[in-house]
């Protein structure tokens, strides 16, 4: 439907009725109809230089790092749609489970005034005996409830996986194997469970779309993660760190889909891999050796709205 005052040469002062809604449809004196429509301005984010990229009628602007949304003009919708992912945990060192993945948060039809909204993006978890969990990342306002997504889960350290947005994987060894659970629920999935004997596999963390793997005959693989479209072109993000094997007895496990770390076999001085970066990825596991488990991927935040 045409925009106000470009249907037949029609100026805006011969409009013959006005027929109301969120977006003004009019009817001139010759029958025409058309509809007035105010669209979103906003700022923000690191692309663009915060002015945000272009897909079709939308524009989308990505957070990697904490900063502001500023709607400084509400569109007639007055709704946007988010991507919020925190964190990935990390992965711990020695027959170590694999991290979970951030907390993954997605919505269409948000509603929003035309305020300033707080953008905190949550970093990964580090490495360690044990590692730790992610960070949260969120969208907040007085205006709205706060919108958080819970950092991953590390992976254990002779123990159980930890809860988080996707729960660590458990630890294989004869120890404590159990997976960390997905706290709060909706948010991603549950870690692996480890082998407590030989061939001591850890199993993988949890991922945004699926459980992290079991430590079988190797460590478990990290949980898949989730794609979404809302740049325009499906990304996959979130994946689960892999579980480490154990030298001598088993391999690690692979890192999940949308940036998990692998987990490591116990070579000497071997290293498990980081989660790639603004997917909320989680870090693999490390097995023997004096390495270094992975480090959980920072989280992202992405905001789409109609501009056009």
């Amino acid at each position: 439907m045409p925009t106000l005052a470009t249907i037949n040469g029609i100026a805006e002062d011969n409009i013959a009725t006005h027929n109301g809604g969120t977006a003004a449809l009019y009817t001139s004196k010759n029958g025409d109809t058309w509809q007035h429509v105010a669209w979103t301005v906003a700022t923000g984010g690191n692309n663009n230089s915060g002015n945000g990229e272009i897909h079709g009628d939308y524009k989308y602007h990505i957070f990697t790092g904490d900063g502001s949304f500023q709607i400084t003009t509400l569109g007639d919708d007055a709704i946007i749609q988010y991507l919020v992912i925190a964190g990935g945990g990390g992965g711990s060192q020695e027959d170590a489970g694999g991290g979970g993945a951030g907390g993954y948060l997605t919505a269409s039809g948000f509603a929003v005034t035309a305020v300033t909204y707080a953008i905190d993006v949550g970093g990964g978890g580090s490495q360690g005996r044990p590692a730790t969990n992610g960070d949260n990342s969120s969208i907040s306002h007085a205006s709205i409830t706060d919108i958080v997504a819970t950092g991953g889960g590390a992976g254990g350290y002779w123990s159980a996986g930890y809860a988080g947005g996707s729960g660590g994987g458990g630890s294989g060894g004869n120890v404590t194997t159990t997976a960390g659970a997905a706290s709060p629920a909706g948010q991603g999935n549950a870690g692996g469970t480890g082998v407590s004997g030989a061939p001591y596999a850890s199993a993988g963390g949890g991922g945004a779309g699926s459980v992290g793997g079991n430590g079988a005959s190797t460590g478990g693989v990290g949980g898949s993660g989730l794609a979404s479209s809302i740049t325009g072109s499906s990304v996959t993000r979130a994946g689960g760190g892999g579980g480490a094997g154990y030298g001598g007895y088993s391999a690690g496990g692979a890192g999940g889909s949308g940036g998990g770390g692998a987990g490591e076999g116990g070579a000497s001085n071997g290293s498990a891999i980081n989660g790639l970066a603004n997917t909320g990825s989680g870090g693999g596991g490390l097995g023997a050796g004096s390495g270094n488990g992975g480090n959980g991927g920072s989280g992202v935040v992405i905001i789409r709205y109609l501009f056009q």
